[in-house]
């Protein structure tokens, strides 16, 4: 019997042997495939995932740039959807998100009904994440489009328990978001204090713009980290 390659079973791995991973997050509106080669020689070496997704994307938009990606690239892409909409079958990997800090029965579960159709009959993998919220500055595009309001930074403890029941209600990977474009990352310590708390992989993302921030943000306990904006716009140092 094939094994089926599973990039979850391999993210968990990374954390079991305290390998740090770093995904680059494509938004597909602000992608142009003719320049996908350029995107693919410019990544970190240290870059072991692409994330694909953004808030509001153009129909067929999200195929256009997986197929561009995986034509030039052997890393793994995991879509990382703001709706239903976003699936497409080319690529390895969904992060079948809920937004467990807001209050939206449609980004709680009815972008999740409507997707099943879609996703049913393609190879990819579905790795149930739990998606917080968090303050990072600003009114970011995710809070705008879910009409829902981000956890602040001092409720750690809130933080934590909704990451907590993310867990409990069985997600396999807890993603803690400050926002595409976010002036300031998720702090060291909500880093620290949820991970600590968790028995599954965290994932973290949104404002961190320098190697720096995205020191400080392994050093705390992320698992993996995801940098898009600052990857985009060149100003990641």
């Amino acid at each position: 019997m094939i094994e089926v390659q599973s990039y979850l079973r391999e993210i968990r791995e990374a954390v079991l042997e305290n390998r740090k991973l770093l995904a680059i997050l494509i938004d597909p509106d602000k992608f142009k495939e003719t320049e996908a080669a350029d995107f693919i020689n410019n990544l970190p070496a240290e870059t072991t995932h692409i994330l694909v997704g953004g808030s509001t994307v153009e129909p067929g938009q999200t195929c256009n740039v997986v197929k561009a990606i995986k034509n030039l690239c052997g890393l793994p892409v995991i879509l990382f959807p703001g709706d239903h909409s976003q699936i497409s079958a080319y690529a390895d990997a969904l992060l079948f998100l809920s937004l467990i800090s807001g209050r939206n029965p449609e980004f709680l579960i009815e972008q999740q009904v409507r997707s099943v159709e879609k996703i049913k009959n393609t190879d990819l993998e579905i790795i149930p994440t739990g998606y917080i919220l968090i303050d990072g500055g600003n009114e970011t595009s995710v809070q705008k489009v879910s009409n829902t309001v981000p956890l602040a930074q001092t409720e750690i403890q809130q933080i934590v328990n909704t990451a907590l029941a993310g867990q409990y209600s069985g997600k396999k990977l807890i993603y803690l978001e400050a926002g595409s474009g976010a002036k300031f990352p998720v702090s060291p310590e909500i880093i620290k204090t949820v991970k600590s708390s968790l028995k599954i992989p965290l994932i973290v993302g949104g404002g961190i713009r320098s190697k720096r921030l995205l020191q400080k943000a392994y050093n705390a306990g992320a698992d993996l980290v995801v940098i898009g904006t600052a990857f985009e716009d060149g100003t990641f140092d």
